[in-house]
């Protein structure tokens, strides 16, 4: 192998370790079946979800991870793979790619490493399942309100009713 080659390589690894670094969530799965177009989509999907979707050769995904807490993933990488990783959300790049798999009835999980944790396909199914920060943070201010503003509607009522009673008045002394 030539040294420019090797050089080459040396790249692309150091490229996918760049963006595992400082990743909450790498997720692999078969691609095999989409058109340009459903990848375009996806991809686009992806983008505006803040995760980062590529397709390396398996080899060098394999020598990225190696050392890392994303090196579980080895186990997964057979055949045609693609990695979708995300800084931020955790549960973003499982929950994008189930909605993806469902709408083009294409493509299959391999398997991820979700906030440290090796997940076999099954698992990233999973972890698909868990609504987003912002969806859990909505739901728990919901719940909070909720009483509150029962709690509130309460002691308004009682408010009312006391405010339009006239208080009895003592009887006049003659």
């Amino acid at each position: 192998m030539s040294e420019a080659a090797k050089m080459q390589k040396q790249q692309v690894i150091d490229e996918i370790k760049a963006k595992l670094d400082g990743a909450a969530a790498a997720v692999i799965i078969d691609y095999m079946g989409t058109t340009v177009a459903e990848v375009d989509e996806m991809r686009k999907t992806l983008r505006e979800a803040n995760i980062e979707y590529s397709v390396y050769k398996n080899t060098l995904m394999k020598r990225a991870v190696a050392g890392t807490e994303f090196e579980p993933l080895t186990a997964v990488m057979e055949g045609p793979s693609a990695i979708a990783v995300s800084k931020s959300d955790a549960t973003a790049p499982a929950r994008v790619l189930k909605a993806a798999i469902k709408k083009y009835n294409k493509m299959a999980f391999k398997g991820g490493v979700v906030d440290g944790d090796f997940y076999d396909a099954d698992g990233i199914v999973k972890i698909a399942d868990i609504p987003s920060r912002e969806e859990l943070i909505a739901k728990f201010l919901g719940s909070i309100q909720s009483p509150v503003s029962s709690f509130a509607r309460l002691i308004s009522e009682i408010a009312k009713a006391q405010g339009g009673e006239a208080p009895a008045e003592a009887p006049a002394e003659a």
